[in-house]
């Protein structure tokens, strides 16, 4: 792992465990074992790394969920994949996925939820479109799309955030939630 690999690492288990305002420069060079020039050439500033941070975790989850977005499938198959996608980025990366979570419901003016903000709007975004594509599957939405995404997400964080306090689960049993818990959301739509 190289220094850059290493300072991301220890910064996301920092700011997961302490929160982003309460870790400082110095905590994140000393647990990464290096000098902060290392650090500002790299990232510029605690800011500059968790821009990277959030960038590089989400270039991974992005595109997935844009690709299960974009098949022509059914709602129901849709949302079932993007459940599993994303409950698969939160079963891998559980710290970053809580510490996203936690910036987001940070004070607006916090330059940690100004960070944040854009990726989780391109989330949203993703959601929203899954919905609106669907019009045809669930009738007249009455622009309620927005609705429904913020609903959907909603359920599946608190699914997450849930889950994540139980037992470790194997994959199937992961899969079978899920299943279990877009076809109650569902419900909820068609009822």
């Amino acid at each position: 792992m190289d220094n850059k690999e290493r300072i991301m690492e220890c910064a996301e288990e920092l700011f997961y465990s302490k929160g982003y305002d309460a870790t400082g420069i110095q905590e994140i060079v000393d647990k990464a074992g290096i000098t902060k020039p290392t650090l500002y050439y790299y990232f510029g500033s605690k800011l500059g790394l968790l821009q990277t941070l959030l960038q590089t975790k989400f270039e991974q989850l992005l595109p997935v969920m844009r690709q299960e977005a974009g098949r022509q499938e059914d709602i129901k198959t849709k949302l079932y994949h993007l459940a599993g996608v994303c409950c698969h980025f939160f079963t891998e990366e559980r710290k970053f996925y809580m510490l996203m979570m936690a910036l987001f419901y940070s004070a607006r003016e916090n330059e940690a939820y100004l960070t944040v903000k854009p990726y989780l709007t391109e989330f949203y975004r993703v959601v929203v479109e899954v919905f609106e594509k669907a019009s045809d599957q669930l009738g007249n939405m009455h622009g309620r799309q927005k609705q429904f995404a913020l609903n959907f997400i909603g359920v599946l964080n608190q699914y997450m955030m849930v889950s994540e306090e139980q037992e470790p689960q194997g994959r199937e049993a992961q899969k079978e939630q899920v299943i279990s818990l877009v076809n109650q959301f569902l419900h909820g739509i068609f009822s």
